[in-house]
């Protein structure tokens, strides 16, 4: 799966190398030909475009190094740097192009178009659109962000293409030099893609929230066997593309085994690892009262108690020995809370006050999964 992955990868990025080798050298023909700094720039995009995919396929094969001693959970991660090389590299394009335009505006020349250049620029159009899309379709297809990335970036270069020649209409038509004021929008708008996707990059290696559809079927699938009945405080940690590696509570009766509740942890991570690919490390365990009618009171009281306040989306992992008086409990809190430790508070202080003889431990939890 992994090598076929990394095919459809390496087979887009080749693609567009060539491409787009092809059309920088067509476009730096024809920009220093007509003299137009919108078609020379054009030019550079497309040979960043190639060095982005280059980046993509040295990326590709380093992510898919197997782990080792010092890299125990393999290098998928690198491909989020490599992301990241090429944001800079989209980046760095299109602030020197943006320099270039205003050195043009302050002191233009005038541009030359003939029927061979603006074909040649109208083709280059027509091929970054179909380029894009494919490119496009196949990072979808590879769970890859470098080829999204790389396909959005050339379906914007059709887009620049085409203000190229809309520049050279102008000129043409009404005689009005504005190409050079068109290369410099066509550098801001890729300063911006780059800035977007460095900013996309920087949150894929800081960690972001669980995908709601991936959450709910590992829970599901939880949930699914015999005994279980709830799935708390999923937590996965992406070590690349649909690598994913994390641990969960579950609420199990209090009257199992401790070789009932082995053997049911051992189903639950071969079971969620078949059908998603997460590989679960850990898989804690809330007991829950089946056997103490007054103790199922007592949940219930202090749920609602904690349930109140605003901001509080879930209660879980009650524990409540009668004898020693002591509880503990955790509560989930919204990340909209203004101040989330006193909401956590509002909760302690509620109960205390209802019952004021309890050894009180309350743990906050994050929103982390859906």
């Amino acid at each position: 799966m992994e090598n076929n992955r990394n095919q459809v990868i390496v087979r887009a990025s080749v693609v567009g190398i060539i491409t787009n080798l092809l059309l920088a050298g067509f476009k730096a023909f024809v920009g220093m030909v007509s003299h137009s700094v919108a078609i020379t720039m054009d030019a550079l995009n497309n040979l960043s475009d190639a060095m982005s995919s280059l980046i993509t396929i040295v990326g590709t094969r380093l992510a898919s190094k197997p782990a080792d001693r010092e890299h125990p959970l393999g290098y998928g991660r690198v491909e989020y740097l490599s992301a990241s090389v090429i944001a800079l590299i989209i980046l760095y394009a299109g602030i020197t192009a943006l320099v270039e335009s205003v050195t043009k505006i302050l002191h233009p020349k005038t541009p030359s178009y003939t029927g061979v250049t603006l074909l040649i620029v109208a083709v280059a159009v027509v091929t970054k659109i179909v380029l894009g899309l494919w490119v496009k379709k196949q990072g979808v297809k590879a769970n890859s962000e470098s080829l999204i990335n790389s396909g959005a970036d050339a379906l914007l270069d059709a887009v620049i293409s085409v203000t190229t020649l809309a520049a050279a209409g102008l000129y043409l038509g009404f005689g009005l030099r504005v190409e050079a004021w068109l290369a410099a929008i066509i550098s801001l708008v890729i300063v911006k893609a780059g800035i977007d996707m460095l900013r996309e990059t920087i949150s894929d290696i800081l960690g972001e929230r669980v995908e709601k559809p991936l959450a709910r079927k590992v829970k599901s699938i939880i949930c699914t066997h015999p005994n279980v009945t709830g799935a708390y405080d999923l937590i996965l940690h992406a070590y690349g593309p649909d690598q994913y590696q994390g641990s969960v509570h579950i609420a199990i009766p209090d009257t199992m085994t401790a070789v009932e509740i082995d053997r049911l942890q051992r189903d639950i991570a071969d079971d969620v690892y078949e059908k998603t690919g997460v590989i679960l490390m850990g898989i804690g365990i809330y007991a829950i009262n089946t056997t103490d009618a007054d103790l199922a009171m007592v949940q219930k009281k202090v749920t609602d108690l904690a349930m109140s306040v605003d901001y509080v989306m879930q209660l879980h992992g009650f524990f409540f020995n009668p004898e020693s008086r002591r509880m503990s409990f955790d509560v989930v809190v919204s990340f909209d809370s203004p101040d989330r430790i006193e909401t956590m508070e509002q909760v302690r202080r509620k109960v205390l006050q209802e019952m004021p003889d309890v050894k009180l431990r309350v743990r906050m939890d994050a929103d982390l999964s859906d």
